[in-house]
């Protein structure tokens, strides 16, 4: 786990949703649900208040636009940050899309940039909001469940966040990878039993971050009954000493 950044070395994000989010949310939701008629279950165990992570499995690109609009309640999720630094028209529109879904942009990577990733996510859960994120990190191109990354549960630890697990289903359906318009499929959301994942240890604990996150992914297999993949979704290191370094001293994955 890489050290923490001071609060104030990152400019926080925008925790509240704007005028345009709850437009936006008021109009798509009810048109969404009646086009595509997703089957939605467990709703009802959401906490409506305070702060909760929504971990979920990750098909699609659409995933973040069908978590929030099935969601009872509103949720914030991160972006890669050039969806809001583009120019022109398309900028402004890519900008005004992500904006109104909820989502807050960041730079994706390791080290420091995965750390302001949670630290991000950490100011909005801290404004008693609704956080969605994906625990395998990247799209599942191959519809298996892959390893989860312990962002998810030192976030959870750090600000005792409740989790409620998420499982999708068909919804890389609905937009394949390289298609440019969404299909009219059927999708699945389930939203999980909240979990409690305090009694792990604290959040600075790699063993309590690694048996929250473990916790978490089975909750999620759970709900899906995807394919474990057992390992995480990653490009494979590069070189035989990489790849031997990566055996002997397997890094944690944020």
């Amino acid at each position: 786990m890489v050290s923490e950044i001071e609060a104030g070395a990152v400019p926080p994000p925008t925790v509240r949703q704007g005028p345009l989010y709850r437009i936006v949310r008021g109009v798509l939701r009810p048109l969404v649900r009646l086009v595509y008629r997703p089957d939605i279950s467990g709703a009802d165990s959401v906490p409506m208040h305070g702060p909760v992570i929504f971990a979920s499995n990750h098909l699609s690109f659409v995933d973040s636009i069908v978590i929030p609009l099935a969601s009872p309640r509103p949720v914030q999720f991160l972006a890669k940050s050039h969806y809001f630094t583009g120019t022109g028209v398309s900028g402004w529109v890519s900008r005004t899309f992500f904006s109104a879904i909820g989502a807050v942009g960041v730079e994706r990577g390791a080290g420091a940039q995965a750390q302001e990733a949670l630290d991000q996510g950490r100011r909005i859960l801290e404004s008693g909001a609704a956080f969605a994120l994906y625990p395998e990190g990247t799209r599942s191109l191959d519809g298996r469940l892959y390893r989860g990354r312990t962002g998810v549960a030192w976030l959870a630890l750090e600000t005792g966040a409740t989790v409620v697990p998420v499982g999708l289903i068909g919804t890389q359906e609905i937009q394949p990878v390289g298609a440019t318009l969404p299909r009219v499929r059927p999708v699945t959301v389930r939203f999980g039993a909240p979990l409690d994942l305090s009694r792990h240890g604290p959040a600075s604990s790699g063993r309590a971050r690694r048996a929250a996150t473990d916790e978490i992914m089975a909750a999620i297999h759970a709900l899906t009954g995807q394919e474990l993949a057992g390992r995480y979704n990653e490009t494979p290191p590069a070189g035989a000493f990489a790849k031997l370094a990566d055996r002997v001293a397997p890094r944690e994955r944020i």
